[in-house]
């Protein structure tokens, strides 16, 4: 390796190429570049609580200040006695600079410098040529990024030194109250792009929470329909199987159906357990019990009724056996609406609604708004998306929102079409009814 790629290679070398790119990129690279001011936000933090019309005008704050400074500099450089309109005019428009080509700006800015001081006698820095170069390092900085104002600073403090004719005072000043200037706009700058920053990883944090919600919400499903498609499989194969012996003497083909279909179900089955494998959790236990149905909804308003909240049932149509999958969901529906209620409206009241119709079920579980001394407790969002996704599992229809006396309502259908309604029991019973409505109190009697 020779002396040359030594050096080259080297990290002192490697630090001022970069520091060299640096300048070219902030100061040097498209210098008049056209990049006008945009006004503020009207959503922001302060200016969306104003009234449209202030609203309006306020948006052009900056460019009102910028100007003010401008018009500040204006003033400062017709005190001088020489050429006193010159001495304002041209700092002035380095000011004004600022709003549509900053980086032009901060060059014209030294070169209004150098203007006034061949015209005027304070030396490099008189009060106009000071107050533009101050003014539009900090327009410029709050523009650009941090590293660039210490680019300008830096830049400025040479140019001082080198042209101030051997007095540094007043670049000193110039120095010290620039420095002090950049430093707040740097601080400013700094926190806003962390704040921007932290507000686009909660976005994302909040969608990839949303999204483990849903597919947490999905998976419990899967798994608590496993025991009811199972169960309807594993009697489409013991019936297939059962089938060529109520039949004397059944011809071959018609054995060889059943089996075909008994082998189908027992596959079917099987790889309804492999799936059921793939979704469950390592802490998943199985259930010990069938999966609940609205029969047992009666058990879950007395549990309810046991933690405090007053709970009231009223049934409408005919009461009937409906498939396994819709009082599966009808039943978990009713029960994370009334967790809900126990959470977010302790000391409330509430009812539940149950409506037998010919196209299907319809659910309504409202609460009313939070009585007594204690608060609800925040939730995680869960129960809504759980419900969501159960109803449209079932090509269902769902509505959540507050009430007008500040409560709480969840309205569901469920539709289930007259092919999938389960035949009617041949004995008496609720099933029989006649669009009758049976009411129940809070303490679960008709």
């Amino acid at each position: 390796m020779t002396e040359t790629q030594t050096k080259t290679s080297s990290p002192e070398f490697r630090a001022a190429a970069g520091a060299m790119d640096g300048l070219r990129d902030d100061l040097l690279r498209n210098v008049f570049a056209y990049r006008p001011l945009p006004p503020l936000s009207p959503e922001g933090r302060f200016i969306r609580r104003l009234p449209d019309g202030l609203k309006r005008a306020v948006v052009w704050a900056p460019h009102a200040l910028v100007l003010f400074a401008a018009l500040i500099v204006l003033v400062a450089g017709m005190a001088n006695w020489n050429f006193r309109f010159l001495m304002g005019f041209v700092p002035a428009i380095a000011v004004a600079m600022t709003l549509v080509r900053p980086v032009a700006a901060f060059w014209g800015s030294m070169l209004a410098a150098i203007f006034c001081a061949i015209l005027g006698s304070e030396g490099l820095w008189g009060p106009s040529a000071f107050i533009a170069q101050v003014v539009v390092m900090v327009v410029v900085a709050a523009r650009t990024r941090p590293r660039t104002a210490v680019w300008m600073w830096t830049v400025t403090l040479l140019f001082g030194l080198l042209l101030g004719g051997g007095n540094p005072s007043n670049t000193a000043s110039l120095a010290t109250l620039s420095a002090f200037a950049l430093l707040v706009v740097a601080v400013v700058q700094i926190r806003r792009d962390a704040e921007r920053e932290v507000t686009v990883q909660r976005t994302v944090t909040a969608v990839e929470r949303d999204r483990r919600t849903l597919l947490e919400e999905r998976t419990t499903i899967a798994r608590e329909l496993h025991d009811v498609v199972a169960h309807h499989m594993s009697v489409v194969a013991i019936q297939a199987e059962a089938a060529p012996y109520r039949v004397e003497n059944p011809p071959p083909e018609l054995e060889q159906a059943f089996v075909t279909i008994r082998e189908n179900a027992v596959a079917a089955l099987t790889e309804l357990r492999r799936v059921l494998g793939v979704v469950r959790a390592e802490d998943y236990e199985a259930p010990d019990a069938p999966q609940p149905t609205l029969a047992a909804l009666d058990g879950l308003l007395d549990n309810v009724r046991e933690t405090g909240l007053e709970t009231e049932k009223v049934i409408t149509g005919a009461v009937r056996e409906l498939p396994q999958g819709v009082e599966l969901s009808a039943y978990r529906i009713v029960q994370e609406a009334l967790s809900n209620s126990l959470r977010h409206a302790p000391g409330a009241s509430a009812r539940v609604e149950l409506g037998y119709v010919l196209g299907g079920l319809g659910l309504r579980v409202v609460n009313g708004p939070a009585r007594g001394l204690v608060k609800p407790s925040p939730g995680a969002g869960h129960g809504i998306t759980g419900m969501r996704e159960r109803v449209a599992m079932l090509n269902g229809e769902m509505t959540a929102g507050p009430t007008a006396d500040g409560g709480y309502e969840v309205a569901v259908f469920l539709p289930v079409p007259l092919s999938e309604q389960p035949e009617r029991p041949e004995s008496g019973g609720a099933a029989e009814g006649n669009a009758d409505t049976v009411v129940l109190d809070r303490d679960g009697r008709a």
